[in-house]
């Protein structure tokens, strides 16, 4: 008896595990246009038969999934000659399928067949890593992984992107980071169906990027002296401290990342950063810039160089401008946005145009020369002159300028296409005067900003949770939609120093951008979306991709009654959690208080420890307030 009772206890066990597997939660991001469940599910076979469309450029796509599919399950792929005979079909439509567009894709799976049709070798990409998210989550596993059911579930999925421009913007001036992890990066944004990775190549703390005839740019622009901590307020480096900190892309790895990205249909947008923020090619190339005392500056290791207490333009402590008036900048330029236009197929080349401090301007006779030569009457129109110039360098060379939108006060062509990243009305106001937008704002978009209470984030000055970011729309009501070619995440790397944090800064928030640059406005649900995003947080832990946690952290609010004593308010940015504190510097769990309304802190208590859970399991992080910060932030001096 005792036997059958086990025996019955471990069948319903095996029964359940297996129900679970075969009619797995389908959480695919981003959400698809269409998707329709059907009933069972397709086992995939030990020996996997895949036809493909004979075009080349499914080459790189049947080597990718041949590899995800084969190394966790141990299955074998085989390519037939033949449709007939295989289970797994990607075909190019015959006729083309205006619905679709070029990325677009329909995906079928049955008991019997998995089949991804599309118009271009785009769509069908992208249908592979819809297919692969429907997958178990082991999927995503570098090794070879036991006792896993690898079962599709039956589905009809007919899904194209909203937007053509789906970007990721990669500083890799501020910090450096390897060729290999370039396309660690790449790789993870193909899976979301990203297409545009933008690379911020030069900056004040580092010139990446190899260009002929000009050797000292990264003999010297590619170097700094390493320090960690608060960006932008580190000690200034001593004169024999060693330069040794930084590196760069030669041009063969250039054409080598270009080539890696095209193969997963990316894009790779190319950014120099002109006139402000190049501190690392004037330290190169002293006789670029308008003031004498440049002969001695160095590239930024982190140092403070702007005065923003006076908000925009900053005051420059010294002059990281390229001088306009220089002919020698000009000619300096051709070369670099010729060299440019030969290394990246992508028809822009985004020439930056932010934060150009004017304080050295104004008081440079080259610069006056130049407003009484040109009847400029106010400095502000001084950056105009210079973004013209090199705008029609550009157009030159067969391509097409982006810059960020300051380039807009002092007149652009609108040939330029804008990047707004100052909230979304300059993009706004750029696309109603005609030009091409790419929006990426601060409000939604800035990979960089802090994504939980700055207690338990590397500091910045402003903070971006996840919801939030999930409320992207990039295409403003009232907006011409034909000027908004699409939206982009930032990720300013100050303070991100290695792959990892840049991983943890990315995602989730990447995943709340991706669905707002492809998938239906009209189907954003929060709640639902979150319920996606958990399902992947177990796909990038059996991938060893970092992310942050920080959507489970409790969210502050000081406050004070009227005879100023401190209150604490606690809320959550998802539903179902639970809050538990302590104020006696032990370390909460379920079994401490748990929080029901408004706080005060005890007359000696100097922290409060709260931590969330879902019913019996913690899921965030313990985190450690100090009484004086609380009291700080309701103004309790």
């Amino acid at each position: 008896m005792k036997f059958c009772i086990q025996f019955l206890f471990c069948f319903f066990i095996s029964v359940k595990t297996f129900s679970q597997a075969v009619n797995p939660e389908i959480s695919i991001i981003p959400k698809p246009v269409e998707m329709h469940k059907g009933t069972g599910h397709f086992n995939l076979p030990r020996n996997i038969v895949f036809y493909s469309s004979p075009v080349p450029e499914l080459a790189q796509t049947l080597a990718f999934i041949k590899e995800r599919l084969t190394v966790p399950t141990g299955f074998h792929i085989a390519v037939a000659a033949s449709q007939e005979s295989a289970q797994v079909k990607l075909l190019i439509n015959p006729v083309v399928d205006t619905k679709l567009g070029s990325e677009g894709y329909h995906l079928s799976v049955t008991s019997s067949h998995v089949i991804i049709r599309a118009n271009q070798p785009a769509g069908l990409f992208y249908g592979v890593q819809t297919l692969l998210q429907l997958l178990p989550k082991e999927i995503e596993s570098k090794t070879f992984v036991k006792d896993v059911h690898w079962v599709i579930p039956s589905v009809e999925i007919t899904d194209y992107p909203k937007l053509g421009w789906r970007g990721l913007m990669f500083d890799v001036a501020r910090h450096f980071f390897t060729k290999e992890e370039v396309k660690q990066y790449i790789m993870a944004m193909a899976r979301y169906k990203y297409n545009v990775l933008h690379l911020h190549l030069t900056d004040d703390e580092g010139w990446r990027i190899e260009i002929k005839g000009f050797p000292k740019l990264t003999e010297v622009g590619a170097w700094n002296v390493k320090r960690v901590g608060e960006f932008g307020d580190f000690i200034p480096p001593k004169a024999d401290e060693p330069r040794d900190y930084g590196g760069f892309y030669t041009q063969e790895d250039i054409r080598e990342l270009v080539q890696f990205a095209k193969d997963r249909f990316v894009n790779i947008l190319p950014e120099v950063d002109v006139p402000g923020h190049s501190l690392a090619a004037i330290a190169s190339y002293p006789e670029l810039s308008c003031t004498p005392e440049a002969i001695k500056y160095k590239v930024r290791s982190g140092e403070k160089i702007m005065d923003w207490s006076r908000g925009a333009p900053p005051i420059a402590l010294l002059d990281n401008t390229l001088c306009p008036a220089n002919e020698l900048v000009y000619s300096f330029m051709d070369t670099v946005i010729t060299q440019l236009a030969e290394l990246f197929p992508f028809e822009y080349i985004h020439l930056g145009g932010d934060e150009a401090p004017i304080n050295f301007w104004q008081k440079n006779d080259q610069i006056k020369a130049l407003m009484a030569r040109e009847g400029i009457k106010d400095i502000k129109q001084v950056q105009g002159y210079f973004t013209r110039r090199v705008e029609q360098i550009v157009e030159s060379k067969g391509k097409k300028m982006m810059a960020w939108d300051e380039v807009l006060e002092g007149g652009v062509s609108p040939s330029t296409a804008v990047m707004s990243w100052r909230g979304m009305k300059y993009g706004i106001e750029a696309a109603q005067n005609q030009h091409q937008v790419v929006m990426s704002p601060t409000t939604y978009a800035y990979l960089d900003y802090m994504q939980s209470d700055e207690i338990s984030e590397p500091r910045v000055y402003a903070s971006l949770r996840l919801s939030k970011s999930y409320e992207f729309e990039p295409v403003p009501a009232g907006v011409d939609p034909q000027f908004i070619k699409g939206g982009q995440a930032n990720l300013w790397t100050e303070q991100v120093y290695n792959i990892r944090q840049a991983e943890y800064m990315t995602w989730p928030r990447g995943f709340a951008i991706a669905e707002s640059v492809w998938s239906p406005n009209q189907q954003k649900n929060w709640p639902e979306f979150f319920n996606r995003v958990e399902q992947h947080f177990g796909r990038l832990d059996i991938s060893e991709t970092k992310y942050s946690p920080a959507v489970y952290d409790p969210i502050f609010k000081a406050g004070k009654t009227a005879d100023n004593k401190l209150t604490i308010d606690l809320s959550t940015e998802i539903e179902g959690l639970d809050i538990y504190y302590s104020f006696d510097n032990s370390f909460p769990d379920r079994f401490y208080p748990k929080y029901m309304t408004t706080l005060t802190a005890p007359i000696d208590a100097k922290q409060l420890k709260v931590i969330t859970y879902r019913g019996k399991e913690p899921v965030g992080r313990m985190l450690t307030m100090p009484i004086a910060e609380l009291r700080k932030r309701a103004r309790l001096y």
